[in-house]
């Protein structure tokens, strides 16, 4: 139960942060991955999907630590969630080339981090 909810911590702590910073920064954040946001209607999007939908997961986690109820079905989904993430990146580097994507390769390997963890402590609770 201690990994969960140290997981569950660390998860509502980066995807937050991270959101937080789509929400405020959208362009800067956006070309850390080497993404350019070339009209309104794109920064938009990006302040919507990746900084809104991140603050709500991570505030599902904290609502998840408050809750015991909740654990179980947060664990699968950060499960599911990572694993589709991991592996729509996996795809990607394949399908466009690996070279000189130091960001999806740092976001892959947390991605397969915090799936195992999820899995990992799925199983003990």
């Amino acid at each position: 139960m201690l990994s969960a909810r140290i997981l569950l911590i660390v998860q509502a702590l980066v995807l937050v942060g991270f959101g937080l910073a789509y929400l405020v920064r959208p362009q800067e954040m956006a070309n850390a991955s080497g993404m350019l946001l070339m009209a309104p209607a794109a920064i938009t999007d990006v302040r919507a999907y990746y900084g809104a939908l991140q603050v709500a997961i991570g505030l599902y986690m904290v609502l998840a630590l408050l809750r015991v109820d909740l654990l179980r079905a947060t664990l699968m989904l950060l499960v599911l969630l990572y694993a589709a993430l991991a592996l729509g990146r996996l795809a990607g580097l394949w399908l466009d080339g690996g070279e000189q994507q130091t960001f999806n390769l740092v976001a892959l390997l947390f991605e397969v981090v915090s799936a195992v963890w999820a899995w990992f402590a799925l199983r003990r609770i």
